[in-house]
């Protein structure tokens, strides 16, 4: 008698329905310059680089199990390697915006070899500490402002890659086409990264950062190589974290050590995302970046009182939603947008392979 065939999936109806709906989206978003003002345009262009800083830190924390409150070293350096190819070499700013990422990238091997021999809280301490070290260190860098910063030559962002070319085809300011430009590519980043993230997630090494994460120890015990998974994640996490610095920074058009390193703006605000997003899920950074956006818009007129209120709700989705919005979402409707976990189907099972909570 023939045995049952089987077959093993991961996608579910929800994702192919959302599937759809998100490759509609973008192409609207990507019409949003040429229907929407220039300040809707930049608020865009906020959500989608929060998305991608988000979306990072959670790969390193969320399946990684690296706890780092240093991932404004990236930010920072990659925005300054930015603003020295620009200035001292006269590189096209969107052509340094990859060349910060692979900076980055580089910055990002020895900065592993010290943070890597440290485990737990000491691993996040360390990661601040190298941030701290980098950013005083470029601050002394006085072709770049040293302390108090500079600005990126008007000639450069007025005449950079596709500038031109939108205000002729679209009949835009240089202002306007520069602002289009960078959301665009933002857009494309933010998709990219989700994307690549999802990828990786649904992989064989997907399977194996769900095993470190969940116990190294026995991780290590079926073959995975726990280090070189979280150095491949670390390395991918700088470049593309240094990639989204240089674009903010492209998009500002003005650099200062202490605003392109500062912890609050790229690493507690990133935590806050993702924590009451939901950790450890995709979905979780993009549901955090939206409430935080609303909630920024809707405090930031209270001063101090603003820090305060995100403090408690992010206390309070803590205690009572540990999984974040998404996770208390998807637990009470078993609805996944970017499902990991697979599915055995097929002869007279149906029924979810035991990978862990995310395999």
């Amino acid at each position: 008698m023939a045995l049952p065939s089987f077959q093993v999936e991961t996608q579910t109806k929800a994702s192919a329905v959302f599937g759809i709906a998100a490759a509609a989206a973008l192409l609207i978003a990507f019409a949003a310059p040429l229907l929407v003002s220039r300040g809707v345009i930049q608020d865009l262009f906020f959500i989608l680089t929060m998305l991608v800083l988000a979306q990072n830190w959670n790969l390193l924390a969320g399946y990684a199990g690296l706890i780092s409150v240093g991932q404004q070293v990236f930010v920072g350096f990659g925005a300054y390697a930015m603003f020295g190819c620009v200035i001292l070499f006269g590189v096209d700013p969107l052509v340094a915006v990859l060349i910060a990422g692979v900076l980055s990238t580089l910055l990002a091997i020895p900065t592993a070899f010290f943070t890597f021999r440290l485990y737990g809280p000491y691993f996040a301490i360390g990661t601040w500490v190298v941030a701290e070290v980098v950013r005083l260190l470029l601050a002394q860098w006085k072709a770049l402002g040293g302390g108090t910063g500079t600005s990126l030559p008007r000639d450069a962002t007025r005449d950079m890659l596709g500038v031109g070319l939108m205000r002729d085809v679209f009949d835009m300011k240089a202002s306007q086409a520069g602002d289009a430009l960078t959301y665009w590519l933002a857009l494309i980043l933010a998709a990219l990264t989700v994307g690549f993230i999802y990828r990786l997630l649904r992989s064989k090494q997907g399977l194996g950062l769900a095993a470190v994460r969940d116990n190294e120890q026995a991780a290590r015990a079926v073959g995975v190589d726990a280090r070189r998974m979280k150095a491949f994640v670390y390395l991918a996490t700088a470049f593309i974290t240094g990639i989204a610095g240089a674009l903010i920074y492209v998009q500002k058009a003005r650099i200062s050590p202490d605003a392109a390193f500062s912890v609050t703006d790229w690493t507690a605000y990133v935590i806050f995302i993702v924590v009451i997003g939901g950790i450890g899920t995709v979905e979780g950074p993009i549901v955090g970046v939206i409430v935080f956006f609303l909630l920024q818009n809707l405090l930031a007129g209270y001063g101090s009182w603003y820090l305060l209120v995100l403090g408690l709700i992010g206390i309070g989705v803590m205690l009572f939603a540990p999984r974040g919005l998404w996770g208390l979402v998807s637990d009470r409707t078993g609805i996944q947008l970017f499902p990991v976990r697979r599915m055995l189907k097929g002869g007279s099972l149906n029924q979810t392979s035991k990978g862990g909570p995310h395999g």
